[in-house]
């Protein structure tokens, strides 16, 4: 008879818990332990979405999916087909968990709470008898030698685990030290660097129209390709919303050695270009030709915002259409359409923060996750380097991932018998 075989999971989140749960459900003779760092089990799940749990996005071709994620495209063209989004609504579904679509595309639980999909993986863990091992941080891993199989798993306070299969689910890491244990084992990394971040505009007269919000924005990185248009939120700091978020990760690596100080151009009507609006302008001059300027915005902005605009350009604000003269008319287009402004520096949020950086992903096997080093060894989740945008892909990349790593483990152990 065959000896039990051990699984240990490193790293108590999205992709570990789904690695686990899913492992121990399809081998119940696997003995299947999460180590966890922290005094906390899936902080992320809980806090995403403003804690209603940002699942996944409701996006079913691949192709354009793997455009949403600014590192580890082709990585995720090939995993997707092992696991996609259909399969985590079905999984979840199964599981008496249904998901609703938003107007955006994002999915969240009908419950509208976070502790819906915590309660879910809990229950699965349970189920299976996955053991949980709390506020362990793991700091060595020893390999196997050819007379001996197996891992050695050491912790910080000297405990050790071991394990026939080891999945490294521990989340990104913000400081190259980190990694240190990791590339002990052969394996080498992108050095991190933030994602997903807003932009600040310090002592720029746009924060006191904090709050605002504009839906169709166009926000260019000068002097680079990185551009990205939709919904900006004006904040007390500066700029935040999708499009800046978007932006922020795409250019992520860039801006980092910029050391986030680098000039934007805002175009605050992504549909207009400077003339297309001037010729706008000229029209309603004429048809609005006795309305004063402030009570008719022909460009639907928010009002605080448009007489911003008209005062930024030095236009009374209580002249007629009729009497904007040509040299303000063309300096209100060029702001409304090639704002530009200073950015120096960076907001983060902790609790969502995302890593642009990880685990080389030519060295892990994207149909199995499974270490082209090391055999027996797996990674999940924001580990590898691959990140995505908000709206749900960094979690379908942590269901995608944990998945594959559990349903080769279980391949794995049946070629053993």
């Amino acid at each position: 008879m065959m000896k039990q075989k051990k699984l240990v999971v490193i790293g108590g989140g999205a992709a570990g818990f789904f690695c686990a749960v899913n492992a121990a459900a399809t081998d119940t003779e696997l003995k299947v332990t999460i180590v966890e760092k922290s005094g906390k089990l899936l902080s992320k799940v809980r806090v995403s979405g403003g804690g209603r749990c940002n699942v996944t996005h409701a996006c079913f071709s691949i192709a354009e999916m793997i455009k949403k994620y600014p590192r580890g495209e082709k990585f995720l063209k090939q995993a997707f087909h092992h696991f996609f989004t259909s399969d985590t609504i079905e999984w979840f579904e199964k599981r008496n968990v249904k998901l609703k679509t938003e107007a955006d595309g994002r999915m969240f639980p009908e419950s509208n709470s976070s502790e819906t999909i915590i309660n879910c993986l809990l229950h699965e863990a349970n189920k299976y008898g996955v053991e949980i091992l709390m506020n362990r941080e793991i700091v060595k891993i020893e390999k196997p030698d050819e007379e001996e199989n197996g891992f050695h798993i050491i912790s910080k306070d000297g405990f050790v685990l071991e394990a026939d299969f080891i999945c490294i689910a521990c989340g990104g890491f913000h400081k190259p030290d980190q990694y240190n244990w990791l590339t002990k084992l052969g394996h080498s990394f992108e050095s991190p660097v933030p994602s997903l971040f807003t932009f600040n505009v310090p002592k720029n007269p746009i924060s006191e129209l904090m709050g605002i919000s504009v839906e169709n924005v166009q926000v260019k990185i000068n002097g680079t390709n990185f551009s990205q248009r939709g919904p900006v939120l004006i904040t007390h700091w500066g700029f935040s919303g999708p499009a800046v978020l978007k932006l922020s990760a795409f250019a992520a690596r860039d801006l980092s050695k910029m050391n986030y100080d680098f000039s934007i151009s805002v175009n605050w009507l992504a549909d207009y270009h400077e003339n297309s609006v001037l010729e706008k302008l000229k029209l309603v001059r004429h048809e609005l030709a006795s309305k004063k300027i402030i009570n008719k915005n022909p460009f639907n902005l928010p009002q605080r915002l448009w007489e911003y605009h008209l005062q930024q350009c030095g236009i009374n604000l209580e002249i007629r259409w009729a009497d904007l003269p040509a040299k303000q008319q063309n300096q209100l287009a060029k702001q409304l359409c090639a704002q530009q402004f200073n950015v120096k520096g960076k907001t983060t949020f902790k609790e969502e923060f995302v890593t642009a950086g990880g685990i080389n992903l030519n060295e892990v096997n994207a149909g199995t996750m499974e270490s082209k080093i090391v055999p027996g060894l797996f990674f999940a989740g924001e580990i590898l380097n691959v990140d995505g945008i908000t709206g749900g892909f960094n979690f379908q990349h942590a269901w995608t991932s944990g998945w594959i790593a559990a349903f080769s483990i279980k391949h794995y152990i049946e070629n053993l018998k």
